[in-house]
Order: C-alpha cells, then structure tokens, then sequence
C-alpha cells in the first residue's frame, strides 16, 4: 500500500460540530486506493462480516478457509479497533463461550466521505462501514482554477458530512475522471481545464482525514468488486476469478480492466478511448471527426438534439430534455439516442474482441438512463463482435455508480489494511 505525507496548512471543519472550525498545520496522510480483494487473514474475517455479518467464528472460518484460532485472533484486533462488534443477543440458545459469540462490523459510530467529481455535476456521499449509502447530494462543479473549485467542494462535503454529527468520519475518498496520479494525489482534467490539480492536498488537509484518490472508471469497476455482492440484489456478484471489462459512458466515457480480483491501475495512470473513431461525422475538439466521446457524451447528444430542432437552445437545454422527448413520442429524439446507443454497441464489441474478457460489465447514464436504447447497445454488440457472446450485462448500480465509485475510493484502505487505516484515521 502505498502511503504519502504531503504537508498542508489547512482549516479544518469540525464535523462533529458544524460551524466550528480550527486552523492547525498538518500532515496530509495520503494513501493509493487499493482496489482490489485482499486475501489476508485480517481483511478476509472483515470481508466476510460486511458481507455475511452477523456472522459466528465456526461459519467466518468455513467461508473463509482460515482455522478457528486465526479468525478468534483477528477478530479479537477488529474489536480492539472498533472495527467490529459482538452480538451476544444473537448467541445460540445454550452456547458457552465468547467464541459462540456472534460478531459484525460495527458501523454505526463511523462514516466515509466519497466524493465524485465530474466533468458536470459533483456527487458528495457519506456512507457507513458496510458501504451503505447513508445520504448524497450533487451541486454544479465549480468553475475557475483548480485550487478554487477543490476549496469549494471541500466546503461543501464538510458541510454535507457533518450532518451526521454522532458517527466519526475516517477516510475521504475522491473518484475523478482525467488522469490521475495516486501516489501524489494530482490530476490532470483536461475537461476541467485542470493541471497537476492537487485533490489530496486541498481536500484531505481541508477534511483533516486520510484520503485516496482514484480515476472514476477504475473506481466503478471495484465497486463492482467490492461493494455488488452485499448491496444489490440485482448486481450479480462479480466473481473474483478471470477478467471483467467494464464500459462506462455519460459525460466521459472510458474502461477498467479487472483481472483476478484486481482492477487493473497502470503505473502512469488510466488509458485513454476518448479519442477512438467510431465513424460518426461529430466534430471533436482535437480536430478529427467521429471521435468516441464526441459521438456519446451528453453535451455531445444534447448539441445534436439542438441542431436537428429536437431541442430550443434556450433556455440552457440537457440530457434530461432528450430523454423526456422520446419518451413523450419524439421520433427524431429516439433516433439520436438509437444511434448513441449503436456506437457504444460496436464500441464495446470493439473492446471486447480486443480484450476478450470472461465478462462485460456497462454502466453509466448513458446506459442506465435511457432503458429502452439497452436493445440496440445489444444488437450492434452482438453484430460487431467476432466472439462467443459470453456475460454482458448493464450495471445494478444504475444511476448511482458515480456515489458507489466514491464510495468504494473511501473504503478500500480500511477493506485491505483494516488495523493500519484506523492508526490513521485515529491519528
């Protein structure tokens, strides 16, 4: 796990009590997301309490492979921490012994951060330990330099987390598209018109919490990994075993590899299919035409809608407004998002015949908020690509993948070093 000290002067909100603010220097304490299923002994008995929990030794042991003695010590240095919680209402009628005990993660006295930032719209999450989402909300995200905006949601997510005024909030994590740096907590956004823009520094000194920062399609896929198989029944559990791709389109569109329990985070930061043809005529803004993301991103369907009239160009017109025309009947309207929804059918076909992996996974609005394009996505995916179909399916997150992604960023330290992170978190 990789740990970095940045050093910042920081005002820190005190969360636990709105409105109060101190203004200590302090040792930003940044560590690289780690996303991934981590099999040590202590990880795997946490695991298997957010994931089973309440759960007794006997079972934790079975489910995980480890020897009664191993999980009686692990468990033993996770209620040292606080990290889990007996249950002895839940004991077995004539059970003896605090092994007969029956444990789970002790969620309600903490929380996590997350914080999505988007081209767009930034999402702020507070969640608990189990990676519940305990409240979210968006605001625009902020214009101007990137100290600015950082300064600005920073205030924001202090605010938003410190309603939750009884839990003690332990990490912040930030899920960012463009290309991140997670050894030093910088991002480039090109988007945003952000260089070497300092997340960690701005945000965890102005948090006074431990951070991870993450590229956002990384982030989703772990969520994917980490956090589907206890939170939704409809999000099949992601095997750890053999590859995933996972597609994501809305405002940006981009791809995560995972490979045997672990998304794939190159060295130099997350790849790029921004700029991939697609053989449209949209014009993008390094010139060429038919470029991926100017053929799929919301601002790009919402300036196609206005050109062919589907749309007024005032007032300020959305991705919304689309979608509300072809279902109230808008012909043109449908056909603008039948051909979206074509170009990521044979671009994720494209992909996938690249890749060739055991599983597709598709998430994003572009996907999720427009249902009945899903059919097309499948056609053109099934026409294009030269494989055997194997499992594709749209994201059970739906529209919440940006708040599950930063939620994810939030809790992986403490998923895969559990006791470390909370000496952090505590210091």
């Amino acid at each position: 796990m990789s740990v970095t000290t940045l050093h910042h002067h920081h005002v820190r909100p005190a969360l636990r009590s709105p409105g109060r603010v101190t203004a200590p220097a302090s040792r930003v304490q940044l560590v690289a997301p780690d996303l991934r299923i981590v099999d040590s002994p202590v990880a795997s008995v946490l695991r298997v309490a957010c994931v089973e929990g309440p759960i007794s030794r006997d079972s934790a042991a079975r489910t995980t492979g480890l020897s009664i003695a191993t999980v009686n010590r692990q468990v033993s240095a996770l209620l040292g921490v606080g990290l889990l919680r007996e249950r002895a209402d839940l004991t077995a009628s004539g059970a003896i012994g605090r092994p007969r005990v029956p444990f789970e993660v002790n969620h309600e006295p903490f929380s996590t951060i997350g914080i999505h930032i988007g081209a767009v719209v930034t999402g702020i999450t507070v969640s608990d330990l189990r990676g519940r989402i305990l409240g979210a909300v968006e605001i625009p995200t902020p214009g101007g330099s990137p100290e600015a905006a950082l300064a600005s949601v920073t205030r924001s997510a202090g605010a938003f987390a410190g309603r939750w005024h009884r839990r003690t909030p332990l990490w912040v994590g930030v899920a960012i598209g463009g290309r991140v740096d997670t050894a030093n907590g910088t991002v480039d956004h090109p988007r945003l018109g952000w260089e070497n823009g300092r997340v960690a520094g701005i945000i965890g000194g102005g948090l006074g919490l431990p951070i991870s920062v993450s590229g956002h399609v990384e982030a989703m896929a772990a969520s994917e990994l980490l956090l589907a198989p206890r939170l939704s029944d409809t999000a099949a559990a992601q095997s750890s075993s053999g590859t995933s791709l996972y597609f994501y389109a809305r405002e940006t569109a981009g791809m995560a590899l995972t490979i045997d329990g672990r998304v794939h985070t190159p060295a130099s930061g997350p790849g790029s299919i921004a700029h991939l043809p697609t053989g449209s005529s949209a014009l993008c803004g390094c010139g060429n035409r038919g470029c991926l993301e100017a053929s799929v991103s919301d601002r790009a369907v919402v300036a196609s809608a206005v050109d062919r009239k589907i749309l007024a160009p005032q007032p300020r017109p959305s991705i919304a407004a689309v979608y509300q025309a072809a279902q109230g009947g808008s012909e043109a309207a449908r056909e603008l998002l039948v051909e979206r929804a074509r170009i990521l059918g044979r671009t994720v076909a494209l992909l996938r015949d690249m890749f060739n992996p055991d599983r597709v996974v598709l998430g994003g609005q572009a996907f999720t908020a427009y249902p009945a394009g899903i059919p097309h996505v499948g056609e053109a995916f099934t026409a294009h690509s030269t494989l055997a179909r194997r499992d594709i399916r749209v994201t059970g997150f739906g529209d919440r993948v940006q708040e599950y992604a930063a939620t994810v960023v939030s809790l992986s330290s403490l998923y895969s070093d559990p006791l470390a992170s909370m000496r952090r978190a505590a210091a």
